[in-house]
């Protein structure tokens, strides 16, 4: 057995040492698990598989442990080697402290992980728990405060809010883009968070500490474009400052430059923004003076670049330098499963401050449901403040009172009584069982185990189903 405390071990626990303390952690815990280095479950033991609701525990061996457990933080154990000693892990609406332990081989490769349950009841942790939860809030409210006076973030990967399939794709190509210093192109309708999204790859990135400068190409004038990206130099044109005024590419220098709206950036804009991408290097309007600059840019549209350089009206090769990785961030009516999350979220930030706390039923997020969503959560975020302001300060939104705000005529479209063309009937099934599933998604407000009792299946079918669907 490799020693512990030798010169030569660096690289950290070795399997043998693990299988050594398994057991006494294992007594102890509320229950454990492994992964290999795929992150694929090699076991799990009786307890934490009841402690889940899976049944039988050889069910799961085998499948990607966030299939079993969505929340857990196991494959980022095993890609960085870095243990997470202590943390709180929420999975249908319980609250387990776990913690999680990489492993290695004689040559100091990650071969998997390991995780105990310290607790699955927080009852003795809760003036814990109240002052982290303290903490957490006092520190998101000086963040944003401070993001306000400087070029900082205000978000993070969790202000993302979404458990559905689409949003779990969306942060996962996040973390690979904050772990990655290349440009990233946010596709998504207005309304859909791509600032958001922007600010969390941001913060989470090497680049956290440096500058966020953002950009909203559709709010400012062509002719002044070219001034707040590069800069003007003193006297460039008449009534020019005689300081040096500095451009977004400075102020954003070592950090991340935020573009939004690129598709309404002029062509001649275009031309020199690809230089300065290409060369790291700027050029002051009315200067002969060059300026080496080093910024991660991240670029975010609504609009179909791909058209517009079929009919000229983006440039392709300024889209191939800003599309080396593309997230698409689906529209509010393709996740209608995170409608439940995302009113609780949007109504404890409306509510901050407040001496009230809103709250939505049941059918009143299946009454959201049935509409059609174009202005996206934003839209959602005015809805859920118009439905609290009628509310008489009762702070609990229902059908009745969210119907009452909802925009009349965008209903999402209903099944016609006209005659349709026949379909295959394994399509129809197909149909029907989707759309089942959304809709026992939404009356859950999102919990899988609720939505998968209503459907008369086990977690683990549903999980299936889900995966194939997405």
């Amino acid at each position: 057995m490799t020693e512990l405390f030798t010169e030569n071990n660096k690289s950290g626990l070795t399997r043998d040492l693990i299988e050594a303390i398994f057991p006494m952690f294992e007594e102890a815990s509320a229950g454990a698990i492994a992964v290999d280095h795929e992150s694929r479950i090699t076991w799990i033991n009786s307890s934490y598989a009841n402690l889940l609701g899976l049944g039988d525990p050889k069910s799961v061996i085998g499948k990607p442990v966030r299939q079993v457990i969505p929340q857990t933080r196991m494959p980022e154990v095993v890609e960085s080697g870095k243990p997470l000693l202590l943390d709180i892990m929420e999975h249908n609406q319980q609250q387990l402290v776990v913690t999680r332990l990489p492993f290695y081989d004689d040559e100091g490769r990650v071969i998997g992980a390991v995780a105990f349950v310290l607790y699955d009841d927080l009852q003795p942790l809760t003036p814990l728990v109240s002052k982290y939860r303290r903490l957490h809030q006092d520190l998101a409210a000086a963040r944003k405060a401070l993001a306000k006076k400087a070029r900082g973030t205000r978000y993070n990967l969790a202000d993302f809010v979404g458990a559905s399939p689409a949003a779990l794709e969306v942060k996962r190509r996040a973390r690979l883009a904050a772990g990655r210093d290349m440009p990233v192109l946010l596709l998504g309708e207005t309304g859909t968070g791509k600032e958001v999204l922007a600010q969390a790859i941001h913060s989470v990135s090497a680049r956290a500490d440096k500058p966020f400068v953002g950009v909203n190409l559709a709010a400012i004038p062509d002719n002044l474009l070219e001034a707040e990206f590069f800069g003007v130099a003193p006297g460039a044109y008449t009534g020019a400052d005689r300081r040096t005024r500095e451009g977004k590419f400075h102020l954003a220098n070592g950090g991340t430059l935020f573009l939004d709206e690129v598709g309404d950036m002029p062509l001649p804009l275009q031309a020199k923004l690809l230089r300065a991408l290409q060369e790291g290097e700027i050029e002051p309007l009315g200067s002969n003076k060059v300026t080496s600059v080093d910024v991660r840019v991240i670029a975010a549209t609504s609009r179909n670049l791909e058209a517009m350089i079929a009919d000229g009206e983006f440039r392709s090769d300024l889209y191939y330098r800003l599309n080396v990785l593309e997230i698409p961030i689906p529209p509010l009516r393709d996740r209608l499963a995170d409608l439940g999350v995302l009113c609780e979220a949007l109504l404890d930030e409306i509510c901050e401050g407040l001496d009230m706390r809103g709250e939505i039923t049941d059918a009143g997020v299946a009454a959201l449901g049935g509409y059609d969503w174009p202005g996206n959560i934003r839209e959602l975020r005015n809805v859920l403040e118009r439905a609290l302001t009628m509310g008489e300060e009762s702070g609990l939104l229902d059908a009745d009172l969210v119907f009452k705000v909802l925009p009349r005529g965008r209903t999402r479209p209903v099944s016609s009584l006209t005659s349709q063309p026949v379909r295959p009937l394994a399509k129809t099934l197909a149909d029907a069982e989707s759309q089942a599933i959304e809709d026992a998604l939404v009356a859950s407000r999102g919990n899988r185990t609720k939505a998968a009792k209503m459907l008369g299946i086990s977690r683990s079918v549903l999980y299936e189903k889900l995966r194939k669907l997405s």
